[in-house]
């Protein structure tokens, strides 16, 4: 048995990858692939559709917001994002708080100026108090990321930005706990992590954040080309889609967005609690408030890590089936990531093994 606790692209759920597996050929009685139909076609565009619908009613999406599915990933939406925004008054507030926010705010320079909310710390283990903010009234807009993957900083409630519109970036956390959609300007969510393979990003965009966009705006980052479009100005990804779309009903039948978020914290809570009761074998350097509840990094051996401890605990975990548990160079040590495929059984797996390494080498 191989359990998958990669940051992504992650697991998928087995019911889901059999359900394709089996109409991969011939879906449903089209007598053709989805792989094969055209993308305007009546087939393909009920499938299309029914995605989006799904999205809406899993997500709770009031009617004034728009649900697209556009390409080019988180990374494209960095660019998106401000292209289509940045204009309202020439400049965003950025909250960074690790890599991926640093890495929009970068990218958003290109096209406005970026006021950098939070002074840079040493290392991202935290999300600094509001009154550390330093927030500019006239933004078009406030930017943050609600869950950093490679530092495993997850926000812990939602910015009062005082009016001003608020754009997050969910890739790694979408359809893990209920989120208030009204509380935002611009959603997004790559699907790699928690909705599908990689190649879509969901995007939830309010209607009066629609027609900002910069000249310079490609037409296939544009949100009122791809708005008025379906998201079929060109042609989508359609085996993708379908493929998300079938992760939507999966998570439907298994109690929706609300039995996500239960079943997330006994996950994290059997690896958390190991670490909280190790004596700092195992070294989490995130602050508890934020700690993530999908992405879990720590050390082995203390604060520092112990490299050679690491490299057998990779090494152990490996002979028994559990896969990409190595953190991300830039961090080391170890990463678990608990996304909804993984199971609360798999999780065991790993909690059982966290404990045996610990009384065989403490």
């Amino acid at each position: 048995m191989v359990i998958n606790f990669g940051a992504g692209p992650a697991k998928l759920p087995r019911e889901v990858l059999l359900e394709v597996q089996k109409e991969l050929v011939e879906q449903g009685s089209s007598g053709m692939s989805v792989m094969e139909m055209s993308h305007r076609g009546a087939s393909y565009m009920k499938l299309h559709n029914d995605t989006v619908d799904l999205a809406r009613e899993l997500l709770k999406v009031p009617d004034n917001y728009k649900v697209l599915l556009m390409q080019g990933g988180g990374t494209g939406l960095f660019a998106a994002v401000a292209m289509n925004l940045i204009g309202r008054t020439g400049s965003a507030d950025y909250v960074v708080t690790g890599s991926w926010s640093a890495k929009a705010a970068k990218e958003a320079a290109k096209y406005g100026k970026v006021n950098q909310v939070v002074a840079k710390p040493n290392k991202f283990t935290r999300v600094p108090n509001r009154k550390e903010w330093n927030l500019d009234p006239n933004a078009s807009y406030v930017y943050y990321c609600d869950n950093e993957t490679i530092e495993g900083v997850e926000f812990d409630t939602v910015p009062d930005t005082n009016g001003v519109p608020l754009v997050v970036d969910m890739s790694s956390n979408i359809m893990s706990r209920p989120v208030d959609i009204k509380k935002f300007g611009v959603i997004f969510a790559c699907a790699q992590k928690n909705i599908g393979p990689a190649g879509i990003t969901l995007v939830i965009v309010r209607d009066d954040l629609i027609g900002y966009q910069m000249p310079i705006t490609p037409t296939i980052l544009d949100f009122s080309i791809v708005a008025k479009d379906n998201s079929i100005n060109n042609t989508p990804p359609t085996f993708i889609i379908h493929v998300v779309g079938r992760v939507f009903a999966w998570i439907k039948r298994h109690g929706g967005v609300e039995e996500m978020y239960k079943t997330s914290l006994t996950k994290s809570n059997l690896i958390y609690d190991v670490i909280a009761s190790s004596k700092d074998f195992y070294y989490c350097p995130v602050e508890s408030n934020v700690r993530s509840c999908m992405n879990v990094p720590f050390r082995v051996g203390g604060a520092g890590g112990n490299e050679t401890l690491e490299k057998e605990f990779l090494k152990g975990a490996e002979a028994l089936g559990m896969q990409q548990l190595k953190g991300h160079r830039s961090v080391g040590g170890i990463r678990a990531s608990l996304y909804n495929a993984v199971t609360v059984e798999e999780t065991k797996v790993l909690h059982k093994y966290m404990l045996d390494f610990m009384a065989k080498n403490s």
